[in-house]
């Protein structure tokens, strides 16, 4: 089934019935609308499944080529069709992005965004973009991935789920279930609360400032594990490290830089911390976070990955 044929007719979209053809012009302006106005859920929706701004970006290119090509008057629902396109092109670039990674040098991290308050008052739509939950999605396969983001991060139906990722409706439940399962295996126990958050990132930042080994001991868990992404650009640790007693100091020469280089931010969602040295954006740290401690430190040093760290980025559910 086309993308045109799923959109229109009993599904999600239907004819105007008027026989009447519609000026070229106007029909422009009213696709233009109708995608400026979903532009932002739609990057979300792509950015979620690729973890990549910049695929994120193409993938709405590719998506307005083919919304412009559609006569708006023909479809019922603009915002669910617009989904299931964004969603299509997106499965076709996680494919790319898979082959790119195979050749990618040391850990792949998600490319990070400088986001709004607003994103993360939304804690569902903050979780969900976090650094932690972005690597979570990665051990998902393609379909499975989408399948989840949307339904349970957009709350999208089956059946406009099934049309979108190509699968029957029996299908498309089955995966959920699964990658449901899958998740909720692999993301961190209970819900952090935003005090609890910024007391240990804070707690993180002074021990970092003052060099206190045992202190950055005592805030990273036993079992925490570093990520750092340079991409073989950017110096980085080229496997992950795990435990406290590798870690710590590792973060503690973080202090080299000085504490004004060192700040907070908000960073897809949730706080971290932002390396900037002589004005520009050097490192990006992610924490993650459970029972108070971190349990996760994702450093992203890839030039090629900080260029939206300069202006705050609107995602929306």
């Amino acid at each position: 089934m086309s993308e045109r044929d799923s959109g229109a007719g009993a599904g999600t979209g239907t004819g105007t019935g008027t026989g009447t053809a519609e000026p070229r012009g106007s029909r422009v302006d009213v696709a233009t609308g109708a995608f400026v106005a979903h532009r932002n859920l739609l990057f979300t929706v792509a950015y979620e499944m690729l973890g990549s701004a910049a695929d994120a970006e193409d993938v709405l290119q590719e998506t307005w080529l083919r919304w412009a090509d559609v006569d708006p008057g023909t479809v019922r629902n603009p915002r669910a069709y617009l989904v299931r396109i964004t969603t299509r092109q997106a499965l076709a670039r996680l494919r790319t992005l898979a082959r790119r990674k195979e050749s990618y040098v040391g850990p792949w991290l998600p490319e990070p965004l400088l986001t709004a308050p607003d994103v993360a008052e939304d804690v569902e739509l903050a979780d969900s973009v976090s650094m932690a939950m972005l690597l979570v999605l990665e051990t998902l396969t393609p379909t499975e991935r989408a399948v989840f983001v949307l339904r349970e991060v957009f709350g999208v139906e089956y059946d406009e789920i099934a049309e979108a990722v190509g699968k029957s409706l029996a299908a498309v439940r089955q995966i959920t279930h699964r990658a449901r399962a899958h998740v909720a295996a692999r993301r961190p126990r209970g819900t952090v609360s935003a005090a609890e958050t910024h007391a240990v990132l804070e707690a993180f930042r002074q021990a970092v400032d003052t060099g206190d080994l045992r202190g950055l001991l005592g805030i990273l868990a036993p079992d925490v594990v570093f990520l750092g992404d340079g991409g073989g650009i950017a110096q980085a640790a080229p496997e992950p490290v795990v435990g406290a007693g590798r870690v710590a100091p590792l973060a503690a020469g973080l202090r080299r830089f000085g504490a004004a280089a060192l700040r907070p931010a908000l960073v897809n969602g949730c706080p971290a911390l932002v390396l900037r040295l002589d004005g520009r954006v050097d490192t990006v740290l992610a924490l993650r976070i459970a029972d108070g401690r971190v349990t996760g430190l994702y450093a992203v040093r890839n030039p090629e990955k900080l260029s939206r760290m300069d202006q705050e980025i609107a995602l929306r559910r």
